[in-house]
């Protein structure tokens, strides 16, 4: 009683309020710290509402939470604060990229793919880069997109030697409108890995915004961890013959789309750690945002103002 009678008026309200929602089942009882549970009464003191079909153990002593590295980021988060979080976790911990490895898809899932396309020659003496494959994986290297496509002007030359594509693929590929707007869907708020993945999303008639674009061929650590030359321009293939110790696009029937996508996803995965540690230092900070919604700032959400008029007259 003694200790109840400091409180503000204010902070009565706000308790006997948060003591009405959590009656009406409209908020979720915090558990019973301290001052808190003895200012809200024999109702918080008692138990726990039922949560997740567990019920909760009763309000005494209250053991030591688990201390969490950092808290986690929604299926929504954006991309630098992805990156942000990456530089969070390396500061809190060892800095060891197997700690953050593990717990990276399940921070982000599904905010990255990684996609590489497939081009023929159209327009005077084939000059013309026009889109005929697309393949997109997953962050695990899954197959998630994979279709050929027909370009809007007549092949003038496949490029088998380097495409893989011929004559014989084009009677099952789509439209090219159609597989643009399919693949447009998929990379829609992704983080988009690729190698000189300029030349994908030119084919594609698109583009994606660079702080969301990871280029494994622009990125320096790779290039390091290789021994090659900063400032020379390396092929995926060569990028994957020395950090993944695999041989990719050979033989004389061209590259493989799939396989493509699949070795800047490993490339990427390779140096993520590092490579978003140093994105997130060099991201300029964000800017508050100019509209602030109040119903989301627990600090104000009790307040008299945004109190709903129903409920307080129920409470009065």
């Amino acid at each position: 009683q003694g200790c109840s009678k400091k409180k503000s008026r204010k902070h009565q309200r706000f308790m006997e309020r948060r003591a009405l929602l959590e009656q009406k089942g409209l908020l979720s009882p915090r558990r019973c710290l301290g001052s808190q549970a003895r200012v809200a009464g024999p109702e918080a003191r008692s138990t726990l509402t039922k949560a997740g079909g567990i019920m909760a153990a009763r309000c005494g002593k209250v053991p030591k939470p688990k201390q969490v590295v950092s808290p986690s980021l929604s299926p929504s988060a954006s991309p630098d604060s992805v990156a942000r979080h990456h530089s969070v976790l390396l500061s809190q911990g060892n800095g060891s990229s197997k700690g953050v490895r593990t717990s990276s898809p399940l921070l982000r899932p599904g905010k990255y793919v990684a996609i590489d396309c497939e081009m023929v020659g159209t327009g005077p003496q084939g000059r013309l880069s026009e889109l005929a494959r697309c393949s997109v994986v997953n962050y695990e290297g899954d197959v998630i997109y994979d279709k050929y496509v027909q370009p809007e002007l007549p092949i003038v030359d496949y490029r088998t030697r380097w495409s893989g594509i011929t004559k014989q693929h084009m009677k099952s590929a789509i439209p090219f409108k159609a597989a643009q707007a399919e693949i447009l869907k998929i990379l829609k708020d992704k983080i988009v890995v690729g190698h000189a993945i300029h030349n994908d999303f030119q084919a594609l008639k698109y583009f994606h915004p660079k702080d969301r674009t990871r280029d494994t061929s622009q990125i320096p650590v790779l290039k390091q961890r290789a021994g090659l030359p900063v400032r020379a321009s390396v092929s995926l293939k060569s990028l994957a013959g020395h950090l993944l110790h695999k041989k990719i696009q050979v033989g004389c029937k061209g590259h493989s789309s799939v396989e493509d996508a699949q070795t800047a996803m490993e490339l990427y995965r390779l140096v993520e750690v590092q490579w978003e540690t140093e994105l997130a230092r060099s991201l300029p900070p964000r800017p508050p945002s100019p509209v602030t919604d109040p119903a989301t700032d627990s600090s104000q959400y009790m307040d008299d103002r945004y109190w709903p008029t129903d409920l307080m007259a129920s409470s009065l």
